[in-house]
């Protein structure tokens, strides 16, 4: 019984990330909002009533999509900013996780980008709730930094809140680069560098 339990849940699992996958790759061309559960079922290859064992809408399906992008990019934003090296060293690690991470996964990252500020409600606050969360781990990071000293919380997180966005800004550079030539990325990387290192000069004299 055990084992007949195991496959139904494995077959289970194996579905629902079908529609997810079916579902991703839909949205590479048009937003959340006008994607259609059929559309989804067909593209999966399962009837539309086992879309509802899974989802309770095309909104639900939307935000397991978020909780699967986003959620294991804990772990590499704290890296980015841990105090352990200098701030050239903490750029330049950061800004080659961020383009590794986008040619890993461009119809993840191109969600986010575009639902980010979609039309459906439920979606961009899951979306907000994960960058909010961001935000708080950078700045406990930021905090352990002897360069922190004498910042207030409030200083410290919009700093990290930042760093959060322009890590966004600059996925959203290197999306545009995945078909491009090796000069372009390179100029990206470098605008990607420079647009950090800004925030960083500003960070050095905030207390001046």
């Amino acid at each position: 019984m055990s084992h007949t339990c195991g496959v139904r849940q494995a077959q289970k699992q194996k579905t629902r990330q079908a529609l997810m996958d079916a579902a991703l790759g839909l949205l590479e061309e048009q937003s959340l909002s006008s994607l259609g559960l059929r559309e989804v079922t067909r593209a999966a290859g399962v009837a539309p009533t086992a879309f509802y064992r899974h989802f309770h809408s095309t909104a639900d399906l939307g935000v397991a999509l978020v909780e699967q992008a986003l959620s294991s990019l804990h772990p590499m934003i704290r890296s980015t900013v841990s105090p352990l090296d200098d701030s050239e060293q903490r750029i330049a690690r950061a800004v080659d996780l961020i383009a590794r991470h986008v040619e890993a996964y461009p119809a993840h990252v191109r969600f986010i980008a575009r639902e980010r500020h979609g039309g459906v409600r439920q979606v961009r606050e899951v979306v907000r709730g994960q960058l909010d969360r961001f935000a708080r781990e950078v700045r406990d990071e930021l905090a352990k930094d002897p360069q922190s000293a004498g910042w207030s919380e409030d200083d410290l997180l919009m700093l990290a809140q930042l760093y959060v966005d322009q890590m966004l800004i600059a996925g959203s550079l290197f999306l545009e680069t995945l078909d491009a030539t090796e000069q372009e990325r390179e100029r990206v990387t470098k605008v990607a560098t420079r647009q950090l290192r800004l925030i960083s000069v500003g960070r050095r004299h905030w207390l001046d």
